[in-house]
């Protein structure tokens, strides 16, 4: 379970985020890619942009879901 606690730096506000367990796997990039970025630098994922509609919503539920390390949260902002 991600820890809100340990959120990358990058993160856009609001209740999704990548906490500092992210392996850099590619997988929440690939499932929304308009919501999730790669920090090249850290080798990791963030959140760069907060979903704004139910498909972005969905999307970021899916990678949350699928993540293999549960390195995505949402902390119900």
């Amino acid at each position: 379970m991600a820890d809100p606690m340990d959120k990358v730096p990058e993160q856009a506000q609001g209740k999704f985020y990548v906490d500092v367990n992210c392996i850099d796997c590619d997988l929440c990039r690939q499932t929304a890619p308009d919501n999730f970025d790669r920090n090249d630098d850290e080798g990791h994922s963030f959140l760069k942009k907060q979903p704004e509609t139910p498909d972005e919503e969905q999307l970021c539920r899916d990678a949350l879901d699928d993540c293999p390390v549960e390195a995505i949260g949402d902390d119900g902002e």
